[in-house]
């Protein structure tokens, strides 16, 4: 119960932050996309900045998560998968102006295309979900540790 609570005023923090820095609005995203609004590349490149360095440090002191466990960062091998995910994802967001959680930013603050978008994102879930069944099962080398899903 505490973790979720934790889990939810985490959750409650970063769509503030999001709703702060106007990134659930589809302008501000279709604005960066063209390369006219700087500030979100910035916004971005923080967030990477501070928290690559933060994991880097807390996984080479074995820090133990709220879970209990110790922090494993994953190293997958790079893949075409990666290119095409990426690429989907991109499309996805130039469509949409938005991902995951500014869409629900974007329903919190009244802005109804986050109804559209969040649909859309749960397709993708399944469709994802769908396509690991068979690519674990086929041993696609990336999730080595992970059960066929037939066994």
């Amino acid at each position: 119960m505490k973790l979720n609570l934790i889990g939810l005023l985490f959750g409650i923090a970063f769509g503030a932050v999001l709703a702060g820095a106007q990134l659930h609005e589809y302008d501000t995203i279709h604005f960066m996309l063209r390369l006219d609004e700087a500030y979100v590349f910035l916004f971005m490149g923080s967030a990477i900045a501070v928290s690559m360095p933060l994991l880097w440090i807390l996984e080479r002191r074995g820090i133990e998560t709220p879970l209990g466990g110790s922090l494993a960062l994953s190293r997958s091998m790079r893949d075409v998968n990666h290119l095409k995910g990426g690429a989907l994802f991109g499309v996805g967001w130039a469509i949409a102006g938005t991902c995951p959680a500014p869409a629900l930013v974007m329903v919190s603050s009244g802005a109804m295309l986050g109804l559209v978008a969040i649909p859309g994102i749960f397709l993708g879930l399944y469709l994802r979900e769908r396509e690991m069944d068979t690519t674990v099962a086929a041993g696609d080398g990336e999730h080595r540790d992970l059960e066929p899903a037939d066994a």
